[in-house]
């Protein structure tokens, strides 16, 4: 009901005289105050314009915030009116209203239900930042001074604190109202329950609660859940379930969402078989779960890993037509992902996508990543197919993982085509796409389209990473071109781009390679100072570089440079320290070092026993290779193809074939059958000791077993057929080679050229050796039985000939080809012209080898050149290479 007071009202004229008459003082009496009021009401609900009224200097210099409040409350019965002359002094006149014109207002807006209005006052009372206790006695004393019946007004001012974020005010005024017996609707004290529950005031919660109860209020099932819920989050789950109980006795108003939120709470605290019980006494109440319940369950049992419950459950509510949440399914699908069952996890997505149910995006690119890591890449193509059939848009991540996936495994093609629709999709090309496909055409494909992508992702304003430059440098590292490597490495560099020890690791791998070990060295220390922190590769590439250079003892001081940073060998690192040891003639040293480390439990597998297996072959120790395969055996390392290949090689160079055949029994016991290096190897014996009818045997013996040849055991058989002058025979071998797309290497064709040569036919040599010059066949190998056939004929013009057109050729000469030459000067009388090559060979950074020192001091020795030969000697000491023969002794011969 509107309020109605009556006002006689005055002329504009009459106005303006009787102010000038009555209120030109400053000051006024309360007579006079009370006429100013009445005279005020007559301007508001005038005709006069308020701002030709309220600019009457009489008016504005007499007006008081008290005299406003009157006017609000003599306008009572129009809010509209009272809010339009509030609004006007405020931004005209700049009144700066009372909190009591600001309680006054809201009360008749609320009451007159104009709330938003309302609202919007209160919004600006609480920016003012009064304490709540004011703000109360100001809104009560309105309430009771203008007789509202409606106590909704403190609900708004309660509501208004609670999204102000100042949930602690909104407490204190409910406590006050609930001491002046005002009570809140239960909608704003649930209101400010759930304020409270973001702010974790849980205790304040049911105690606030509590007081309600007993103040009056009537709580709905959401306040019943708010205190459920904040009594869950302390994990007084056995108070949370005696406060259902109190409700269920006092017959409070509960529904579903009290018991869901209880259900969340024991799910919450890995109570999930309490929260199942929950569940099951819903049916005693009237209740029925829904599907929040079960949901809430599923991501329960997901918590606490029993996925094979929650799949259980996720089927129960799916036969009562409840469509479970993504989050429900995606938790279920992604735990099952994290424990290994990633065959599960699939099965649940395809078991999913029938019923219509979609997962998030996350759990598909997660999913789609462990299948494959695991390997599966047809079902991670079919999820990504199922993808576009649930309307799921792959994104960048999707299209990264499966690029980089198909590239790790050399799938390059389908690489490419992903990559292709990830632009058709119309997703802009990422730096991670790019550094795949470049890592992966350095790895399988070629470095032309590696460089390809490089140049392309710069042009399309992808800025490369260490990563890029890195996948770059290490193909170019491992095709031997250093050069290319190191350029890219300083571009790099100056791009800002820091190297990070995967350049660095590549970088080393290439110099070690090349057999460039100072350089190397140098690299491996500049990774140092520039505080980098070596990996065990980069240590096992250095390792493995130096016992191929055949320093052993630095080989070991990086080994325990290694343990003392706290880094752990593995079998990378002791495999090739075992092959140093043996490929410089101290076998039983390597023996040692592995019955030593066997003492202190470091596990060693096939790949290290080989190498010994291997060093005590090549010497012919075949017995103690036997022995030591025996010993690994017993300290559980099974053989495997390698290890029985190794001895099997071994025994074929000893006359006794029984140890052979124990050999081969032994493999066919284990469940092994030879591959293709025991047979090649087998056939390579039985043609080299001239036994072609054995070798053609276990040649149509392998093809029986479809275990088929390959150019090496073509090559191989071959090879004993040219040796024994057979080369008809031979010839009728490589076309059957050709025919069988089998094709020839440099090797193969070697075994023609070396019996060409040493039956001095050299013009079809020179035509053979032309031909793989323009197969890019030719090597330094070849090179050197050209000319050692030459020096052989005494044509040594021709030979010099050869060496300077294979440096043309971009093929470079070795040892070998130097001490071939060397040998035949020294035979021939000119050791001037030996010791001359050999000066060249030195300025070619070449190191020369015991059998090239032997050579040229015997030829010194034999010649006069005695100072000559001890200058020699001297420096193959200094080298540290070993002399085996007494210059003395070649002095007196």
């Amino acid at each position: 009901m509107k309020l109605r007071l009556g006002h006689a009202v005055l002329p504009a004229s009459a106005t303006t005289h009787f102010l000038r008459r009555h209120f030109s003082a400053s000051k006024l009496d309360d007579e006079d105050d009370g006429r100013f009021v009445s005279l005020l009401c007559d301007i508001v609900r005038g005709k006069q314009s308020w701002k030709v009224a309220f600019n009457d200097a009489s008016i504005s210099s007499t007006l008081r915030p008290h005299h406003v409040e009157q006017v609000l409350i003599k306008t009572l019965d129009d809010a509209k009116l009272a809010l339009r002359l509030f609004n006007f002094l405020g931004l005209h006149k700049n009144v700066n209203h009372s909190t009591t014109s600001f309680a006054i207002l809201v009360h008749a807006l609320v009451h007159s239900r104009l709330f938003w209005p309302a609202n919007s006052l209160l919004h600006t009372l609480l920016l003012r930042g009064s304490h709540p206790k004011y703000v109360f006695s100001r809104f009560l004393d309105s309430h009771r001074r203008c007789k509202f019946s409606s106590t909704l007004g403190f609900d708004l001012l309660v509501q208004s604190y609670v999204l102000s974020s100042r949930v602690s005010d909104a407490v204190v005024i409910v406590k006050l109202m609930f001491a002046n017996a005002l009570l809140p609707e239960v909608r704003t004290l649930s209101a400010l329950l759930n304020g409270l529950l973001r702010i974790r005031k849980f205790i304040t919660v049911w105690e606030l609660f509590d007081e309600s109860v007993n103040a009056g209020v009537q709580p709905d099932p959401y306040t019943c859940s708010a205190v459920v819920r904040s009594l869950c989050e302390l994990k007084d789950f056995f108070r949370a379930k005696e406060k259902i109980l109190w409700m269920e006795s006092n017959r409070f108003d509960l529904s579903i969402v009290t018991y869901n939120v209880l259900i969340h709470g024991l799910c919450k605290g890995d109570r999930v078989w309490e929260a199942v019980e929950v569940k099951r006494s819903l049916g005693a109440k009237g209740l029925k779960a829904d599907v929040v319940t079960y949901c809430t369950l599923v991501l329960g049992f997901c918590r606490v890993q029993q996925f094979e419950a929650g799949i259980q459950l996720m089927d129960e509510m799916v036969e009562l037509g409840f469509a479970p949440s993504e989050a429900a399914v995606s938790g279920l699908v992604d735990g099952l992902r994290k424990q290994g069952k990633i065959g599960d996890a699939y099965d649940l997505v395809v078991k999913a996508g029938r019923f219509g149910f979609v997962l998030n995006l996350f759990v598909y690119n997660a999913l789609i990543n462990s299948l494959c890591k695991g390997g599966d890449l047809d079902k991670a193509e079919s999820l990504y197919n199922n993808m576009s059939l649930m309307n799921l848009c792959p994104n960048d991540i999707t299209y990264s993982i499966l690029i980089d996936s198909f590239c790790r495994r050399g799938r390059l093609d389908v690489a490419i085509s992903y990559f292709d629709r990830m632009i058709e999709d119309g997703i802009r090309e990422t730096v991670y796409a790019y550094n795949s496909l470049i890592n992966g055409q350095c790895k399988f494909g070629d470095l032309s389209a590696a460089e390809s992508l490089f140049t392309e992702m710069i042009n399309k304003g992808v800025e490369p990473t260490a990563t890029t430059f890195t996948s770059l440098i290490s193909g170019y590292c491992k095709d031997l071109q250093l050069q290319k490597a190191f350029k890219l490495y300083n571009e790099m560099v100056e791009k800002g781009i820091t190297p990070n020890i995967y350049t660095f690791t590549a970088l080393i791998s290439g110099l070690c390679s090349t057999n460039k070990m100072a350089e190397a060295s140098k690299l491996f220390d500049e990774l140092v100072e520039r505080k980098i922190k070596p990996t065990e590769v980069t240590y096992n590439v250095l390792i493995e570089g130096y016992c191929r250079d055949g320093n052993i003892d630095k080989a070991f001081e990086l080994l325990e440079d290694m343990l003392q940073k706290g880094l752990v060998p593995d079998t990378y690192t002791y495999r090739p320290l075992i092959s140093g040891l043996c490929s410089t003639g101290t076998v039983s040293r390597a023996k040692d070092f592995i019955d030593g480390l066997h003492k202190q439990d470091v596990k060693l597998n096939e790949m290290c026993y080989s190498a010994l297996l291997h060093g005590y072959c090549q010497e012919g120790r075949l017995m103690e290779a036997l022995s030591a395969s025996s010993e690994m055996i017993q300290r559980g390392i099974n053989m495997d193809l390698v290890c029985h290949a190794v001895l099997i090689d071994g025994a074929l160079k000893q006359p006794d074939r029984k140890t052979l055949f124990g050999l081969l029994k032994d493999m066919h016991d284990q469940g092994l059958r030879p591959d293709n290096v025991i047979y090649t190897s087998m056939i390579d014996a039985y043609s080299k000791e001239g036994s072609f009818k054995k070798a053609f045997e276990c040649w149509d013996l392998m093809v029986t077993e479809e275990c088929f040849p390959n150019v090496v055991t073509y090559t191989a058989l071959m090879n004993g057929l040219c040796k024994a002058g057979e080369m008809d025979r031979a010839g009728l071998l490589f076309k059957k080679m050709q025919a069988a797309n089998g094709p020839p290497n440099s090797i193969t064709y070697g075994c023609f050229l070396d019996r060409l040569t040493k039956e001095g036919n050299m013009k079809e040599a020179i035509g053979l050796h032309h031909a793989m010059l323009k197969g890019l066949l030719a090597n330094t190998v070849t090179y050197n039985i050209i000319i050692r056939g030459f020096c052989k004929l005494g044509r040594f013009h021709e030979a010099t000939k050869i060496l300077s057109e294979m440096t043309e050729n971009g093929i470079f000469p070795d040892c070998i080809t130097y001490s071939t030459l060397i040998y035949d000067y020294c035979r021939s009388g000119n050791v001037g012209a030996a010791i001359k090559l050999w000066h060249s060979m030195l300025n070619k950074g070449l190191k020369p080898d015991l059998v090239a020192y032997n050579l040229l001091i015997y030829g010194c020795c034999v010649n006069g050149e005695l100072d000559k030969a001890f200058e020699l000697r001297d420096d193959m000491l200094r080298r540290g290479v070993k002399p085996r023969q007494n210059l003395r002794a070649l002095q007196k011969g």
